[in-house]
């Protein structure tokens, strides 16, 4: 899928989530608002302690909400930029987990207009952002919520 939208990160994660149904885990972390989105429903949280993520040394943050528990790995010292987000949704059968790994994080680097530019494999059709597609799509695998675990 591919689209031309202007505004800020916030607003193209909004139309996107909007427009395709996904929940797209993880784009909590791209807001400009992150620390607020991630902490809005925290009913504990707890420091776990020192870890390694990628041969990076990083402090281990779990916390717990109603609807999902989740871990973040942060890069000690002076970049403290997130590793590794973990995400557990207790509402789905078999409280599926969804794991990013962040290797290469660039705070700094200003991006070019080819960053952002699509080169499609050979053989695959473009889907325009309005024709639906995404409704479809659902990663989560069939199964009958189960509510909140005790």
């Amino acid at each position: 899928m591919q689209a031309d939208l202007a505004g800020t990160v916030d607003q193209l994660i909004d139309l996107l989530q909007a427009k395709s149904g996904a929940a797209m885990p993880g784009t909590d972390l791209l807001l400009s608002n992150a620390y607020d989105e991630l902490m809005s429903n925290v009913v504990l949280a707890q420091h776990i302690g020192q870890g390694v993520v990628d041969g990076v040394e990083c402090e281990h943050l779990a916390f717990r909400s109603t609807d999902t528990d989740w871990q973040i790995w942060i890069e000690s010292g002076a970049r403290p930029i997130p590793r590794k987000y973990v995400i557990t949704s207790k509402t789905v059968t078999g409280a599926p987990q969804y794991t990013l790994r962040i290797k290469d994080w660039k705070t700094d680097a200003v991006a070019d207009a080819d960053t952002f530019v699509f080169k499609p494999p050979s053989g695959v059709t473009k889907v325009d952002l309005d024709s639906g597609v995404m409704a479809e799509f659902d990663e989560i695998p069939p199964g009958t919520p189960s509510g909140a675990k005790k």
